[in-house]
Parts: structure tokens; sequence; C-alpha cells
């Protein structure tokens, strides 16, 4: 072959070469032309039930996403709220649906951008409404002399968990605010036992209402988050002696690993799931009274919820 035909043929082959990367295809192993891989991109789903059962209605939302955005979508359930926080920040998760508080430690721990939040079927003083924040109230049965929390000082309340954003957090975070218990000491945490009696953790809405119910406390706390049913079961038959809010709804955080373009096309994929259509995918997986995600930041969502933590200085009880 002469060097005219050398020199044809090589620049041949460097056209098919810049070709081929151009058009995003790469050499398999067998030298066929095909498209590049795509990335893989890991959600992680807060625990609130048991992770077969989530995970079994977690394809839906997989093929949902995986036709909207250029990455093959997988996403599992962590043991523990704090394990999701660690697989943010050592990369093995790229997103993650959380509530605030663990958002919040994502954030400051892994570094990671709250970016969405739920706005979701909340009950507001008496009125149902869609909004990303709620309320918690201090409820006393409506026969009970109590008409403040100063008048409960040495008596017994219930709490929902010590991990509960609406449920202890921002309800002890309004006893310092009132000066019924001092502010912590800087490492210390503020301790409702300061002011009550008895302090138990009920571990959910509906047990807390049970104890104050049947008498085991005199005061309890109810979240305008929970069911429509449990929420007007409890107000019928009790008196809101304090509130306190806005507390933020869950939220849906990036890794700082997750770049553009994909960023915008998860946020594009996640914002279409409020459409009437798609909103069963959300409700079955996470959140029974989902309507939308909304944009919004880090800063914007939990300001309220950093005031309360710094009221308190709470750190989360999962450690990490």
């Amino acid at each position: 072959m002469g060097p005219a035909k050398r020199g044809v043929r090589m620049l041949g082959l460097i056209l098919v070469i810049v070709l081929v990367f151009a058009s995003g295809l790469y050499i398999g192993s067998w030298g066929v032309l095909s498209p590049p891989p795509k990335p893989k991109v890991t959600i992680a789903i807060m625990p609130t039930e048991r992770a077969e059962e989530i995970m079994a209605r977690a394809k839906e939302l997989e093929a949902f996403l995986e036709k909207r955005v250029e990455a093959d979508v997988e996403i599992y359930v962590p043991t523990t709220y704090s394990a999701v926080v660690e697989a943010l920040r050592f990369g093995h998760a790229q997103i993650a649906f959380m509530s605030a508080w663990p958002a919040a430690l994502a954030h400051k721990l892994a570094g990671a951008d709250i970016v969405l939040a739920e706005v979701r079927e909340v009950i507001i003083d008496g009125e149902k409404t869609a909004k990303p924040f709620y309320f918690s109230y201090y409820v006393v049965l409506k026969n009970s002399s109590y008409t403040s929390l100063t008048d409960l000082r040495g008596k017994r309340v219930a709490y929902t968990s010590l991990i509960s954003t609406s449920g202890y957090l921002f309800p002890v975070a309004r006893l310092v605010e009132l000066g019924l218990i001092p502010a912590p000491r800087m490492g210390e945490e503020a301790d409702p036992k300061q002011f009550f009696s008895q302090v138990f953790i009920a571990g959910g809405y509906r047990q807390a209402w049970e104890a104050l119910r049947q008498g085991y406390v005199d005061v309890s706390v109810i979240a305008g988050d929970v069911s429509e049913t449990l929420y007007n079961e409890v107000l019928q038959s009790t008196r809101i002696i304090e509130k306190q809010g806005p507390i933020p709804s869950h939220a849906v955080v990036f890794s700082k690993e997750l770049k553009e373009p994909l960023r915008t096309q998860f946020v594009n994929a996640f914002l279409e799931l409020g459409r009437p259509e798609y909103r069963d995918l959300m409700k079955k997986l996470v959140s029974a009274i989902f309507v939308e995600f909304k944009t919004t930041s880090t800063e914007e969502h939990i300001a309220g919820l950093s005031s309360a933590l710094e009221k308190t200085g709470f750190k989360f009880t999962e450690r990490i």
C-alpha cells in the first residue's frame, strides 16, 4: 500500500473516531458501536415502614424517573434515619427523601442541598390546606382545668418520638421560648423534665392521644400533618393550649455529587409528580397526604427548624 493510500485510510479512521465521539457512541467489548452507559443515580428513602413494603412500590417511581432523566435510577431504603445521612455523606446515594430534621443534618454533615419541599394536605387551625409547612399543638382534655402551659408545671406529658420534629423538637423549643425551662448551656440539651414531672415518649400521635384520653398524662401533642380522621378525633375531645411552628415538611435532598444536567432533569421530573395522574406514585410510596413538590433552598426550608435546634441544643438521637 502506497503512502497516499495509507494517508487516506488513516484520515478515514480519524473521521470515524471523531464521528463516534461526536455522536456519543462508544465501542463495546465486541467492537459494536453502542450508546455510552447511563450514570447510576441512587435515591434513598427514609424508613417509615418495612423496607420490603416500600421497595415493592418503588419500581413504578423508578420507571417514571428513568423515562425523564438520563440515568439508571435505583431506590433503596436504609434501615435507619441516620443511614440515609450516611449514604449521602459517603456517596452511596445522590438523592434522598427526608423529613426536615434529618435533612438539616444531611446539609450540615454531608454538604447536601435541600432543593424541593413537599407540599402536603395539612390542617392548620382546623382548616385543611396544601402547604409545605404545618403546626403542632399542645392539647388537654376538654373537661380539664388547665388553660395554659404554665398551669401544667409538675404534670405529665406525652410526646411522640425523640426524633420527631413536630412531636418533640418544636414543642420543647416552645417551652424554652416561653421561659418555662431554661435554655441549655453549651453542649447540653433542653430537658422538658425541668418543667413536667413525667415525660412519656409514646411512639406516635395515636399513642400520645390514647395516653391523654385514658388519663395516663395531663397534656399531649397533635400535629396538622396526621390523618384528618385522627386530627378531628383528637380536636373534638381536647382544647389547644399552645401552638408551635411553622414546621417544615419533608424535603428532597441532593448530594453535591449530582451534577448538571441531571440535577435539573430530576427537579423537573419531581415537579411533574404533582400532576394528578402521577400523584399516587408518591402517595403510595412516601406520603399519603402528598400534593406536589415546590422548589426551595436549604436556607428557606429549614430556617424555623434551625431556630428550634438552636433553642433546644438537640442533637439527632440516632448518633452519626
